[in-house]
């Protein structure tokens, strides 16, 4: 194990957080690096340059850049990200390098495989485009992708993390892990003091609230955008009285991301309020009592646990990931993936039933806080990194 650059006393080991971009490691892993200090961790990370990386330093932690490109699959650009992913792992006497999504995972594995000392934990958040997808790319893209995935999450010094049963199965049906270092958590955990229902976080109501269908994430096709703007066609058709609000980014490094374009036109047209990013996630749940989303596929969906959290009713697809958070007439409603029809009508039971989004909102924050908080969630993910440590000592 190595000691603390800082102080130069003993610690638990040197933890490596290897993610696609700085703005992931920040949102969705600040925590879980705040957690492993905490029990006795020296945390560093690296990720391709972005704007987040200053943010990550101040928070404390070292941050490194790797010279990745996320869509490119060139053998130059993916040997020089492994030969940097292991320039870092050698300097810094790393001993767990935990990596996120795909990429991450089989370049990580790359980098660390001639490094005996050094454990390796793939973190897979959904098994992604090019097995959502169904284009040519895509297809092209599986079967050596399968390949290069079995390298990476195989060995005596990996785990792999799936979130959710489903991509866990399928990763041990498919002979990609050894079974016995491969474990569900679900998701990267919510702080569910910071996201609360409004009336807990002491705000007035608004009558409004009940009004309005959020959806976040990313603007791709595959999080079921195209259906959504159908089934908001359809309920103005009707009628019905209500606002959808659209907040999150398209995705360029994503072969699934909507044009900016097609998004000012659907905007034009008034199918919804486009928020763009927005900063303050916890307000803004609590602006919406219905959080929807019809993706075709996820590991675990962080809005969706966000919103639960929230006290909003989940309105999503009976998928992979999804399925984990939303139960059906439980905490949330689910539709078949890629049915407009279905989610119309889905949408305006929540419209027009004030009881029923809130038993739902109440029952999913209720889970929210016994499965997907972060104490939950991180907690689990150090017994991994206590397993490595032990192995090392």
């Amino acid at each position: 194990m190595s000691s603390t650059p800082e102080t130069g006393s003993r610690s638990r080991g040197t933890l490596c957080l290897f993610a696609n971009t700085d703005w992931y490691l920040l949102n969705f892993r600040i925590a879980l690096a705040e957690s492993a200090r905490d029990a006795g961790w020296d945390v560093l990370t690296i990720s391709p340059p972005g704007p987040h990386a200053d943010k990550i330093r101040q928070r404390g932690f070292r941050w490194y850049p790797i010279p990745m490109t996320r869509r490119s699959i060139g053998i130059l650009d993916q040997t020089r990200a492994v030969r940097a992913i292991r320039a870092i792992l050698r300097e810094h006497r790393v001993d767990v390098l935990h990596n996120f999504t795909l990429k991450c995972a089989i370049l990580g594995a790359a980098a660390a495989r001639p490094l005996r000392d050094v454990h390796v934990v793939n973190a897979i958040a959904g098994m992604g485009y090019t097995f959502s997808s169904n284009d040519w790319f895509a297809r092209a893209l599986r079967s050596p992708l399968k390949f290069m995935l079995r390298r990476a999450c195989s060995g005596p010094r990996t785990w792999t993390i799936t979130q959710n049963p489903d991509d866990e199965r399928e990763l041990a049906e498919n002979r990609i892990c050894d079974a016995a270092r491969l474990v569900s958590i679900p998701g990267s955990g919510v702080d569910c003091d910071a996201f609360r229902p409004p009336d807990e976080a002491g705000r007035e109501p608004d009558p409004a609230r009940g009004k309005r269908i959020l959806f976040v994430g990313r603007i791709l096709r595959d999080k079921g955008i195209y259906e959504l703007t159908e089934a908001c066609r359809t309920l103005q058709r009707r009628g019905l009285e209500f606002e959808m609000l659209i907040a999150g980014e398209p995705d360029p490094g994503n072969p699934a991301s909507i044009p900016t374009s097609q998004l000012d036109a659907w905007a034009e047209e008034g199918l919804f309020r486009r928020l763009g990013h927005v900063s303050d996630m916890a307000s803004l749940y609590q602006q919406a009592e219905t959080v929807v989303l019809p993706s075709y596929r996820e590991g675990l969906p962080k809005s969706l646990i966000e919103a639960a959290a929230s006290g909003c009713a989940l309105l999503s697809c009976d998928v992979q990931g999804c399925r984990e958070v939303v139960t059906h007439e439980e905490t949330g409603l689910l539709v078949p993936a890629r049915d407009s029809s279905t989610l119309a009508e889905a949408m305006a039971r929540l419209l027009g039933d004030e009881a029923l989004r809130a038993r739902l909102g109440r029952a999913a924050r209720e889970r929210a806080i016994d499965k997907f908080s972060g104490r939950v969630v991180n907690g689990a993910t150090l017994a991994i990194y206590d397993r490595c440590a032990l192995r090392s000592g």
